[in-house]
Order: C-alpha cells, then structure tokens, then sequence
C-alpha cells in the first residue's frame, strides 16, 4: 500500500482532492489532513494516478536521445524525478535492454540505478549511452488536460473502491474517457507525428501505430 505523504506541494492538489471528494459526494477540505483516513485513501488514489499517467511517457514529459554518463564505478544513477529509461530508437546500442533496479551491494546499494538486462550488469564501459526519459513532473506543471483527466482518473477510482452506486461510477469513466480523448488531441497536436518515415534526427516524429494503441 502506498504510503501517506507527509507535506502536500501545492494548493492545485488540494483543488484536486477536493475535486474527487465532490464527485462522490463528499464536503471540501480547506486543507490536506492525513490523519483522517478518507482524505490519506483519496490523496493515494490521486497520487498514483498522476505517477501512472505521466509513466506512459507523453510529449510534454519525454525527452528523446538524452545521453547518461556511468559515474567512475561504472553505475548510472536514476534521480527520482525520472520514472523510465529507454534505448533511443534508431541507436546502435542493440546489445543492451535497460531497467530501473536498486542494487543491494556494491558503491551504489540501495539507490536506484540502470541495469542491463542483455549483459546481466549494473556496470557500463560506454562513456555515454543514447537513451529516452520519461520524467515526473509536479502535477501543477503539467498541461491542464492532463491535470483534468488525472482528476477524473481518480475519481472514477476513488468512486469504485468507496461508493456503491454504479451510475455514479459508470459517468464517472465516461468523464474519464472524455477526458482522455483531450489528452490523445493534445499529443497529436502537440507531438508533430507524421506518417512519414522522417530522418531520427528531425524535428518530426514518425508514427509509430504501436504506441498508440498501447494508450
């Protein structure tokens, strides 16, 4: 279970909060008390779909053909703002299929570090590797189609697992859904996607249909 966080980062989360206690029929807050154990469920809920939405890896949170550098013991640490690394495509490192595991031994135990798992290693000689980030930003910088579907996300979560009512729950996922289909326009516009098979080191990004329909 996920833990209760202790501080809150901004107003925006409360508004959210208070969001998905109005949409099951709930007072609002003036602020975030944890020791109320409702409030700790629903911001949880919150919290986990913000982490689950941005982890699909957006146009506004993904960085392609960043390059990480092993420190002198040959680790690549993972800062806790980055939710997954990927191999650029198009790169020539086919020889290697990264994950984010923690070391338990070693100058890097307990930290989140890349692993490879073609080579079973923690321990790079590159001196850099190509890769693609995808990063966790704080819910009040990302764009606002996307706060306003994580809110129905949760909602729609938060109404499942306390309420039951199944009217409320199935407009609550058609909120959702709508929601969505504002962030799938926003890619699409905001992404540059293109048919064609553009060079790996243009501004334009060719479709990929697979990467859609995993949305």
């Amino acid at each position: 279970m996920t833990s209760t966080p202790t501080t809150v980062d901004s107003d925006t989360e409360l508004s959210a909060v208070n969001a998905i206690l109005g949409s099951i029929g709930q007072s609002p807050l003036t602020t975030l008390n944890y020791s109320n154990p409702e409030v700790a469920l629903i911001y949880n809920i919150f919290k986990d779909c913000n982490i689950d939405t941005q982890n699909e890896g957006w146009h506004f949170n993904r960085e392609n053909h960043m390059k990480v550098t092993p420190d002198s013991d040959g680790y690549i640490g993972v800062p806790s703002t980055v939710l997954r690394y990927d191999i650029s495509e198009g790169g020539i490192y086919k020889t290697k299929d990264l994950v984010i595991r923690t070391p338990t031994t070693g100058p890097q135990a307990n930290n989140k570090c890349l692993y490879d798992k073609v080579n079973h290693t923690y321990i790079f000689t590159d001196t850099s590797i190509d890769v693609d980030i995808v990063y966790l930003f704080p819910y009040i910088d990302i764009p606002s189609v996307f706060r306003r579907y994580i809110t129905y996300r949760a909602s729609s979560r938060a109404a499942t697992q306390l309420i039951a009512n199944a009217n409320l729950v199935q407009l609550l996922q058609a909120q959702e859904l709508q929601a969505r289909a504002a962030c799938m326009e926003y890619e699409c516009n905001q992404g540059d996607h293109s048919f064609f098979g553009w060079p790996d080191d243009s501004v334009h990004q060719s479709y990929q249909p697979y990467h859609a329909l995993r949305r």
